[in-house]
């Protein structure tokens, strides 16, 4: 266990981090799972944008690396468009 006040400070923000993180990264994760999932052109050109902004906002924070990022949203654009 930590023994100085600043180190037992720093496991409970990072505690916090990690559940908020963890809550946003499977948040988008649901997200791209109901875009792929849709059969609807129209539907899935709505989600687009909005999956795209969660993705981006993510790489912001640096929860997913921006590689990631650019590699999730490219592969949802090719499939909408396939649609």
């Amino acid at each position: 266990m930590a023994n100085h006040k600043s180190a037992i400070k720093r496991i409970r923000s990072n505690n916090a981090k990690r559940l908020r993180n963890k809550y946003q990264h499977k948040t988008m994760r649901n997200a791209v799972k109901v875009l792929r999932n849709t059969i609807d052109k129209k539907e899935a050109s709505d989600l687009l944008p909005k999956v795209a902004s969660l993705i981006d906002k993510l790489a912001k924070r640096r929860v997913i690396h921006k590689n990631k990022a650019g590699n999730l949203k490219s592969s949802l654009t090719v499939l909408v468009n396939k649609l």
